[in-house]
């Protein structure tokens, strides 16, 4: 049993960061039920049409969840998914602020239904602000949240990374924190609520260290000029002579003393570690050094030390490294390779309860769930409310 075992979630269907929160609950055991808009005339919704082609059953974002296919426009389908918010502790969704209120699907008249529901909601901007009703994805989200400027070289453009830092981390793994939050406070006696998660708020938060260095006068607000953002030449990737990389980490006088002994470089430059104004002369020297050998002879050269030295590897290699197959960090199910679920616990079980689903083909089985009667299900395919 996961530690979120007996917990249910309605999750509208939608695109990165909702999912991503949805998929975390369910990897931690709770029973998340996705809603995939349907149509009667069989069309797809948007987000299926922008990827038509391609396998469902094989999106790992969706993974651990049943599908239940509604028509959300149709007369009926506001009161069917009421009705099951009444049953369920939390709903995800992440329209644009406004849209599951005109569906009759908005917080006041879930809560209203349901008191102790955590009603949590996924947006970019946020419920409210100048920019909340726009278009927006993750890179400009953590543009204006001021990390995005953080995450380049000196003198060169911001490289956005992936959409990690918002869509995942500032976004999606907010929603999930939130909503696991309000699931406590509710457990202990409080009332259900509305979780406000927007990418910018949580990238903003994830630049805190920055904020405290730069208070504290150890962090410049020029990127790449930092210990720990490339500016340092013990903090950067260089290239080997196979054309692959080594990232770099020795932030401690004592790791940097094994990194310099590593690289046939003098101990005294021990004493010159911090001295910004050497910094681009022993980057150069490093990156001539790590040019002399490949990647695997200086993983090899660097293995078992403290110089805090790892290879840079691909997203076919993290999964068949020594470390990571150790604590099986990656899994295979129905023979497709995913990261395994974390975080791990020790009374709690994680696990990938089911693969992905095709939209819609959970639809009967979820509804007798929630209590719906065969009845009712004959009469709901019949208006074309579910597929």
């Amino acid at each position: 049993m996961g530690p979120l075992d007996g917990v249910r979630v309605i999750e509208m269907a939608g695109m990165g960061p909702g999912p991503f929160a949805a998929m975390m609950l369910a990897d931690l055991g709770a029973d998340v039920v996705r809603v995939d808009r349907w149509s009667g005339s069989g069309d797809l919704p948007d987000t299926e049409r922008r990827v038509r082609g391609t396998d469902p059953t094989r999106y790992v974002l969706h993974r651990g969840r049943r599908s239940l296919g509604v028509d959300l426009k149709a007369p009926g389908a506001a009161e069917l998914l009421l009705d099951m918010a009444a049953q369920a502790d939390a709903l995800i969704e992440g329209f644009r602020p406004g849209v599951m209120e005109r569906l009759g699907l908005g917080p006041d008249t879930c809560l209203a239904r349901n008191p102790r529901l955590i009603y949590g909601r996924m947006t970019g901007w946020g419920q409210h602000g100048p920019l909340a009703s726009t278009a927006g994805h993750d890179i400009n989200y953590i543009a204006l949240s001021g990390a995005l400027d953080q995450v380049a070289r000196h003198g060169e453009r911001p490289v956005p990374p992936v959409n990690l830092v918002g869509d995942m981390g500032g976004g999606g793994l907010m929603l999930a924190y939130g909503i696991v939050c309000g699931l406590l406070a509710v457990a202990r006696g409080g009332h259900g609520q509305v979780v406000d998660a927007a990418i910018t708020d949580g990238s903003a938060v994830l630049t805190a260290m920055l904020y405290g260095l730069v208070a504290q006068g150890r962090w410049s607000t020029t990127p790449g000029t930092n210990f720990a953002d490339t500016g340092a030449p013990y903090y950067e990737v260089y290239q080997t002579a196979d054309g692959k990389h080594m990232a770099v980490g020795a932030i401690e006088p004592r790791f940097y003393a094994i990194l310099l002994d590593k690289l046939g470089l003098a101990a005294e430059d021990e004493i010159t570690q911090n001295d910004r104004s050497r910094w681009p002369q022993a980057k150069h020297r490093f990156a001539e050094i790590f040019r002399t050998r490949t990647r695997d002879e200086w993983t090899a050269c660097f293995e078992g030390t403290d110089a805090c030295v790892t290879p840079v590897l691909s997203l076919e290699e993290a999964p068949r490294h020594p470390h990571n197959l150790a604590r099986s960090s990656f899994v295979q199910l129905d023979g497709v390779l995913q990261p395994a679920p974390a975080p791990r616990f020790g009374a709690s079980a994680t696990t990938i309860r089911r693969p992905p689903p095709a939209p819609g083909d959970d639809t009967v089985p979820v509804l007798r769930d929630y209590g719906v009667t065969a009845a009712r299900i004959e009469a709901l395919r019949s208006q074309k409310v579910i597929g």
